[in-house]
């Protein structure tokens, strides 16, 4: 007989559906591993790719928890809430300050790595002509060198750093920027973003003191490229020409600062500024100043009187790149060589008519200067996994130039960090890390030292290599290892820009502090 009043039996609980969420879990992972492994892959897409699976992964797990799991409500909330809670409290005490040299986000608390904005100069002074009256013996002029190069033939470095490391002789706050220092005589000048003011500073190399400055309403920031002028100033006798981010080609008095005349590149010529900022470092060729453009339009290089900013020539059939020229002689004709959007080409420096040019690249963006190997050759490298390629220009019967490669190798993959030869040996940072090249047939000889995305230069037989963490690396590289002699922290904060040296004072910065290193000198 039925008992009416017993009551229904409560169904069975299911349990926690955990399929969904180990699968997603382990997809993800194999997909990450995967990607690690293709090592033809540039190492920048192999983050991105990563970093992409596990945002997408974190939401499908989200998802899964919350909607699919069959988890207990309330453990479900609680879980879900607590997550989303934590991500909330997360975007409210730390910032993404941009990104490594890989592309890599650099996370840090909203209120830390504070640097004291710099003091405007309030009262420009001219110059002293005892500050640049050694310039003929004492000088940095321009981007990587008087010769543009980034190879010093001294002086002698004391290489003992643990006995004589680099001595300070000043630090001073200075505007976000990945400009470098142009040094003549005891005057050192730099380019740096003061809120929307874009300004060229003039220092004492000795004291770090400003001397004068000038500015312009002009301002480039994005979180991932930064913020600031990128280009080094080039000095030329009394006159100072600097290139901001947004396309502003200045020339300036040495002496007090005051413009001499001004254009605005990208402006004149209806273009746009490059994604990443204009970076082109003025080169002085004769009686013109040349720089490159901005994008979407088929020319790369403008040309300008240098007495007064008239127009001179537009050459190439690119968009712009982000590397700075050269002028150089190959086969035996003068030319500014250089990197455009998807292309490598010579001009002529009287006119820009292209001499020759050839495709390059994967469409990502061109960094590094051409290197110079011969009177005839000439080798070029990228990042983004597209590596070198060593050129032999010629003349044909005609007259006309013909590009020959010699080889092309992925061992060498300079992203914006300059690389240089030395005894038919190529050096410089692959992708990030310090590597040698044989010239002969572009093989690699070793590769060794992460340093990160930095800069550096060829001091006689010894390498000074600002590393991208901050750190002063002193090598001495050879075909055999990259013989690291020491090391010297400088600054806790990414460095990308350039570095200068003038006798025994090495100039280093970031975006946000400048520095004067004096280096101990063999006798």
């Amino acid at each position: 007989m039925a008992d009416f009043n017993s009551k229904p039996s409560a169904p069975a609980r299911r349990g926690v559906r955990w399929w969904p969420g180990v699968a997603i879990a382990a997809i993800a992972t194999a997909l990450v591993v995967w990607v690690r492994l293709q090592e033809d892959w540039p190492f920048q897409q192999r983050n991105l790719i990563g970093a992409q699976v596990l945002i997408i992964t974190a939401i499908l797990l989200l998802i899964w928890w919350t909607l699919f799991s069959r988890a207990p409500k309330r453990l479900r909330l609680a879980v879900t809430f607590t997550i989303v809670g934590a991500g909330i409290v997360g975007a409210t005490l730390f910032r993404i300050r941009g990104v490594s040299g890989d592309l890599l986000p650099i996370v840090e608390f909203r209120w830390a790595g504070t640097v004291p904005t710099p003091t405007p100069v309030s009262t420009n002074r001219a110059i002293n002509s005892d500050l640049v009256s050694d310039a003929a013996t004492n000088s940095f002029p321009q981007f990587l060198g008087r010769e543009r190069t980034g190879v010093l033939p001294g002086p002698r470095l004391q290489t003992n750093w643990s006995s004589y490391p680099p001595q300070v002789v000043w630090r001073r706050p200075i505007g976000p920027g990945w400009s470098g220092f142009a040094i003549v005589g005891n005057v050192a000048i730099t380019q740096e973003q003061r809120g929307e003011e874009e300004c060229v500073l003039a220092l004492d190399l000795q004291s770090g003191e400003p001397i004068w400055s000038h500015c312009d309403n002009a301002r480039y920031s994005t979180t991932i490229a930064g913020e600031g002028p990128r280009a080094t100033p080039t000095i030329v006798s009394n006159r100072v020409f600097t290139f901001g981010a947004t396309g502003i080609l200045n020339c300036l008095d040495l002496a007090t600062g005051k413009v001499l005349w001004s254009r605005n590149v990208v402006a004149e010529s209806q273009t746009e500024v490059l994604a990443w900022g204009c970076t082109s470092s003025p080169l002085m060729v004769g009686d013109l100043v040349v720089v490159h453009g901005g994008e979407n339009i088929g020319r790369s290089l403008f040309a300008y009187q240098s007495s007064d900013g008239n127009p001179a020539w537009v050459g190439g059939t690119s968009a712009a790149s982000y590397a700075s020229p050269i002028v150089t002689t190959l086969a035996g004709s003068p030319q500014v060589v250089t990197f455009n959007d998807g292309s490598i080409s010579g001009h002529d420096p009287a006119t820009g008519t292209t001499l020759w040019e050839r495709a390059w690249g994967n469409g990502n963006a061109l960094c590094s200067t051409p290197v110079v190997v011969s009177s005839n050759q000439v080798l070029f490298s990228s990042g983004y996994g597209v590596g070198s390629e060593l050129l032999e220009i010629s003349r044909t019967a005609n007259g006309k130039f013909s590009v020959k490669p010699i080889w092309k190798s992925i061992r060498m993959k300079a992203k914006f960090a300059h690389i240089f030869v030395r005894d038919r040996f190529l050096y410089g940072l692959d992708d990030g890390i310090f590597a040698c090249v044989d010239l002969k047939d572009g093989s690699q000889r070793w590769k060794e030292g992460r340093y990160g995305h930095g800069q550096g230069l060829l001091v006689g037989e010894n390498y000074l290599l600002m590393a991208e963490s901050g750190e002063l690396v002193l090598l001495h590289p050879t075909p055999d290892a990259s013989n690291e002699l020491g090391r010297y922290r400088v600054f806790d904060t990414k460095t990308w820009n350039p570095i200068a040296l003038s006798g025994d004072l090495l100039l280093v910065r970031n975006d946000r502090e400048a520095a004067c290193l004096r280096l101990k000198l063999q006798r």
